[in-house]
């Protein structure tokens, strides 16, 4: 009897070994498939402003895994500064005070007539409230009062579309960049571009 119970302990036990030792083939099976390295990925490069990156199109899953997919797609929506391929860059941003310079600019040529504000002849004033109208933007009349509208800027600090004064405050225009203004000068003379230098700077607004 004892002999009989010994005997079936022992087939249990080998048994059990049997289960363990299939269950670790089994687990380190899985264990190579993970830490085995996958397929390389196609790639793309996406200019970033620290430099070019390449990303994979898709991450590349190890093989023989049940319920897994062969790859996970990689998508990567617009970002502000980075350019990747497929996706459209961004368009840029086009301000008021872009749109205030564009309308100014389309005026050179006309003629000034003081008092004048437009459209087809300008002060300097006049020149400039216009262009801002057209852009949205509602300003004062007289050159004193645009140069107190907004927040003040210094020279070195001018973008397109900052009001410039002239003269203590009695002559205004709108800076282009580059060292330029765009203003109706004075009369016999008609819209124009001219350098910021050629003028005494009298202090600048930003809208």
């Amino acid at each position: 009897m004892a002999t009989t119970t010994v005997k079936r302990q022992v087939r249990g036990m080998q048994r059990t070994a049997r289960r363990a030792a299939a269950a670790g083939a089994v687990g380190a099976a899985t264990l190579s498939a993970l830490l085995l390295p996958a397929t390389p990925a196609s790639a793309q490069p996406v200019n970033t402003p620290v430099g070019v990156i390449d990303v994979p199109d898709a991450i590349q899953l190890p093989a023989g895994i049940p319920g897994l997919p062969e790859s996970i797609p990689v998508n990567i929506p617009p970002l502000p500064g980075v350019e990747i391929p497929g996706f459209p860059a961004p368009a840029p941003q086009h301000s008021f005070r872009q749109a205030a310079v564009d309308a100014a600019m389309s005026r050179i040529g006309d003629p000034y007539v003081y008092g004048a504000a437009g459209p087809n002849a300008f002060d300097c004033s006049g020149l400039v409230q216009w262009s801002y109208a057209q852009a949205g933007v509602s300003l004062p009349r007289t050159s004193y009062d645009q140069a107190n509208t907004g927040s003040p800027v210094s020279y070195d600090s001018l973008e397109p579309g900052d009001v410039v004064s002239f003269y203590g405050g009695s002559h205004s225009g709108i800076y282009i960049g580059d060292g330029n203004v765009v203003h109706a000068s004075t009369s016999g003379q008609p819209v124009k571009v001219a350098p910021i230098s050629s003028m005494p700077f009298a202090g600048a607004t930003r809208i």
